[in-house]
């Protein structure tokens, strides 16, 4: 079995409304789901995506309203790695967030300082991609190239990435999760002095991507080799396994199905509050307690 690269990375903001402007507005992705998150529904779970919601592209925050500025640390993912289509698109996105471009790269913050990065895409991979009035298609973000962690030994975690999720070591620091349809990669910087916090700008997990087939074994190996998980955990778009790589890094397992439109169509993706159907009987609860959040696409129309 081979993991399909990044499914989602999931983060925390203290502000829902200046997450969404951000993520939709100036960085142009689409809102692809607006809801709670499942294990605190007086929480929003907000969904970032490509135009059709899919996974590759996919990141997500938990608001949890005036939190703190979290600190990543050891056993934690401290920048993000999204793909672009060339040169060009990293000289656009240099120009239009107010940054330096770096010896192949755009480095920038979002405003609560989680770290972010866009290189060329040169995986071969589909390109994932939103339409934004502002941003021309060409220079659209194209999902995730990778991520990099904190850790001070990853001897352990080799051993986890390699034998047990069949990763391949590109060096000593990097490890790629590539299957049939996309790939991306988890490397790690050593770990800073001060202790991480998770809070407000940091990233909570990332999820590695499978199939339906697939998600059910790989449970069954993760059990067999005594890693400890969540068990298979119906999330509603999508069904999750959580376990910890040996670092601490929280690790899911996501397969690609049913998606967002399970319940609306394409078109009315983000537009409003949707829960799953344990949580309807409370939904006059549940929305008295999050930040009304018009849709950013109210005032405009996307490109064909």
């Amino acid at each position: 079995m081979q993991l399909e690269g990044i499914h989602h990375i999931t983060a925390i903001t203290g502000d829902a409304q200046r997450n969404l402007d951000f993520y939709t507005r100036v960085l142009g992705l689409r809102l692809a789901a607006k809801t709670v998150n499942q294990d605190d529904p007086s929480v929003y779970h907000l969904f970032y995506a490509s135009e059709l919601g899919q996974a590759g592209s996919d990141i997500t925050f938990f608001e949890y309203p005036g939190a703190i500025p979290g600190r990543a640390g050891a056993g934690m993912i401290h920048r993000i790695v999204h793909r672009v289509g060339g040169e060009a698109s990293l000289d656009f996105w240099a120009e239009r967030l107010g940054v330096a471009r770096e010896d192949g790269s755009v480095v920038f913050a979002d405003p609560e300082g989680l770290q972010h990065e866009l290189v060329v895409n040169r995986s071969g991979d589909e390109p994932l991609t939103a339409h934004h009035p502002e941003i021309p298609d060409e220079h659209a973000l194209q999902g995730f190239e990778g991520v990099w962690a904190y850790s001070d030994d990853t001897a352990a975690t080799r051993a986890v990435l390699e034998q047990v999720m069949n990763a391949r070591a590109v060096d000593e620091e990097r490890w790629e999760l590539r299957g049939e349809r996309r790939g991306g990669w988890i490397a790690y910087d050593p770990a800073p002095l001060e202790r991480g916090r998770q809070s407000g700008g940091t990233v909570h997990h990332i999820a590695w991507g499978t199939t339906v087939a697939d998600h059910p074994r790989w449970e069954e190996h993760l059990t067999s080799v005594g890693i400890p998980t969540s068990g298979i955990i119906d999330r509603h778009y999508f069904h999750s396994i959580y376990f910890r790589e040996p670092t601490g890094v929280l690790f899911e397992i996501a397969d690609d199905a049913p998606g967002f439109t399970v319940d609306v169509p394409l078109e009315e993706l983000g537009s409003k509050i949707i829960l799953p159907p344990k949580f309807e009987p409370q939904r006059a609860e549940i929305e008295k307690r999050l930040t009304p959040l018009p849709d950013p696409r109210a005032d405009w129309a996307p490109a064909s």
